[in-house]
């Protein structure tokens, strides 16, 4: 299988286990949803973790990879947020927590380049 072909598989990949990490350790994920957004933060954590999954299983698909994979870019950068809250409210935490939390900032940037190459990658299909 050709580096471009297991790409996409990759990017399912990490995105399912993201979202089921949503489900099976919520409490980490709620603590990262800012405080602004109404409802409540496990409603986010789990919400967020579906989203994980079904744009898991879209870019896993040839038929709908291009879309899911758009959307996936869509939603690494809509989290980012979250991640900012992580980062100021691990400013306390020990150092090792701090560095992972500021360390995911700019983690976001490859994540949306990824989705989009995908996406890219199915336009000469």
């Amino acid at each position: 299988m050709a580096r471009s072909e297991r790409s996409p598989l990759l990017l399912a990949g990490l995105l399912a286990t993201a979202g089921a990490a949503h489900f099976a350790a919520p409490k980490q994920f709620d603590a990262t949803i800012p405080k602004a957004l109404p409802g409540s933060p496990r409603a986010w954590t789990y919400g967020s973790g579906a989203v994980e999954l079904a744009l898991a299983a879209g870019i896993a698909l040839p038929r709908t990879r291009k879309a899911a994979a758009r959307a996936a870019a869509a939603f690494f950068v809509g989290v980012f947020p979250a991640n900012v809250q992580m980062a100021v409210d691990w400013q306390k935490r020990p150092e090792p927590l701090r560095t992972a939390a500021l360390a995911r900032l700019p983690l976001q940037i490859p994540l949306v380049l990824w989705a989009r190459g995908v996406a890219r990658n199915e336009e000469g299909r």
